[in-house]
């Protein structure tokens, strides 16, 4: 056996070769390794060669322009190595200059702990109340809130704004932007105007759909009296309150009351202008934002009010829209559009598929409750009307049969409006309109479930 390249070129090879057949050749690796090395097989026993070719990469050579830019690179590197070090030379670094300044900002700590923080808060609020009182709606607010003795209070205590009911005063950060600062306390003032007019009422304390839907009016007629009192404040000079609501998510808001304002100045007390704000919040994204935030109110719920409370829950109606949309002068801007606003999808629909997933849950849990307790309480035999798992247990106690356990998740209003007066006998739905023919079949299509118990 020998590795020379010469045993295989030779002669007597090529003339064997010749004689036995061609050559066999071969390429392996030897644990996966690179280059691939090929093997000469010749008719001999253990008998190779092998070719290892070159791995060395040829030198990368750069043409002239990318030379140049390189050098262009590293002249502009040396430069700024050069000017940073100069700078750097004229800076005094020295420990007596640090310690100098150390104790230059303990002095003005100190200061600043010293004022009087109280004067700073009165002075803060005797702005806030003299800039809203050159606004029409902000004065009326403000004149409003005095009678029932209700203060603006200046504290760090809350992150923006905030109108406590029991207190009775709206307390207002002053870490924020004056700006800023004007917008909440007018938004904290409307909030005192729906809570004396009957219309700020717990959304907790209504069914799940007119909870979202309440919820929704109460949150957009406070932001469409933020931007009528900033557009007033425009009108009288003080122009940055405006400019922030440009500047900011609420720009959409502001163009649509202005649209209307500037194109005919009557629509500011006739509700025209607030109504178009109304309604652009609720073609926003901002309704997902607020169910998001009131259904999660609802899974947390503490007090009972979704799924605890034994009382009966109370329904959106045409007067509690119109106390919300009451001003302190002009015209009702949500009175004439109340029927639109509990009908409308638009208004009332949950466009969200995950808040329509968990509102679907929280309704169907309280609908299961009531019906649960309606089988603990219920007593056939007690002759009481009115309630139809009452009249449907004494039913079938007297046939032998189970009781009916019915599920109605999802609350009518066009019905209840209806026997209010609210509606006409033309707009009842259809669904309505046939009941009375279908009720005739309803024992025929009744499916009877066994009798059980809660214990």
């Amino acid at each position: 056996m020998s590795d020379s390249p010469e045993n295989t070129t030779g002669e007597n090879t090529s003339q064997q070769s010749l004689n036995n057949g061609r050559i066999c050749r071969v390429a392996y690796t030897i644990n996966n390794m690179q280059p691939v090395s090929c093997t000469i097989i010749s008719d001999q026993p253990m008998f190779y060669m092998d070719f290892e070719a070159s791995t060395l990469e040829e030198p990368c050579f750069l043409d002239e322009q990318e030379i140049a830019v390189l050098e262009k690179e590293v002249t502009r590197l040396k430069r700024e190595i050069e000017d940073f070090e100069r700078f750097s030379g004229m800076l005094d670094d020295s420990e007596e200059k640090k310690a100098k300044e150390f104790s230059e900002n303990i002095d003005e700590i100190k200061a600043i702990q010293s004022a009087p923080h109280e004067f700073s808060n009165v002075a803060l609020k005797q702005k806030i109340t003299e800039t809203l009182s050159l606004s029409r709606a902000g004065k009326a607010y403000l004149d409003f809130a005095s009678q029932y003795n209700v203060n603006i209070i200046i504290t760090a205590q809350v992150e923006n704004a905030l109108y406590d009911r029991k207190s009775g005063t709206i307390q207002v950060n002053p870490n924020l932007p004056f700006e800023d600062v004007l917008l909440l306390s007018a938004r904290e003032l409307r909030r005192h105007w729906q809570h004396r007019q009957g219309g700020l009422v717990n959304p907790l304390v209504f069914q799940p759909d007119n909870a979202i839907l309440i919820n929704r009016i109460q949150c957009a007629d406070l932001t469409a009296s933020m931007v009528r009192i900033a557009w007033e404040l425009q009108l009288t000079g003080e122009k940055a309150v405006w400019e922030r609501l440009e500047s900011s998510p609420m720009a959409d808001l502001a163009r649509a009351f202005a649209h209307e304002a500037f194109l005919d100045f009557r629509t500011i007390n006739n509700g025209v202008a607030s109504a178009a704000v109304f309604e652009a919040w609720f073609l926003s994204e901002r309704c997902k934002s607020e169910d998001k935030d009131l259904i999660q109110q609802m899974l947390t719920d503490a007090q009972g009010y979704v799924f605890d409370s034994g009382e009966p829950m109370k329904s959106v109606t045409a007067e509690i829209i119109g106390a919300l949309g009451s001003m302190p002068f002009g015209k009702n801007y949500l009175a004439q559009h109340a029927m639109t606003i509990m009908n409308d999808a638009i208004f009332t629909e949950v466009r969200d598929r995950s808040n329509a997933n968990f509102l679907w849950f929280i309704k169907f849990e309280r609908s299961f409750r009531e019906t649960e307790h309606g089988l603990q309480t219920s007593n056939p035999s007690s002759g009481q009307s009115g309630s139809n798992t009452t009249q449907a247990g004494k039913h079938h106690a007297q046939s032998g049969q189970a009781e009916i356990v019915q599920f109605n998740p999802r609350q009518n209003n066009a019905g209840e409006l209806t026997n209010k007066g609210l509606l006409s006998a033309e707009e009842k739905p259809a669904g309505q309109k046939k009941s009375a023919a279908k009720s005739k079949n309803l024992d025929q299509k009744v499916i009877y479930l066994r009798r059980w118990s809660a214990d």
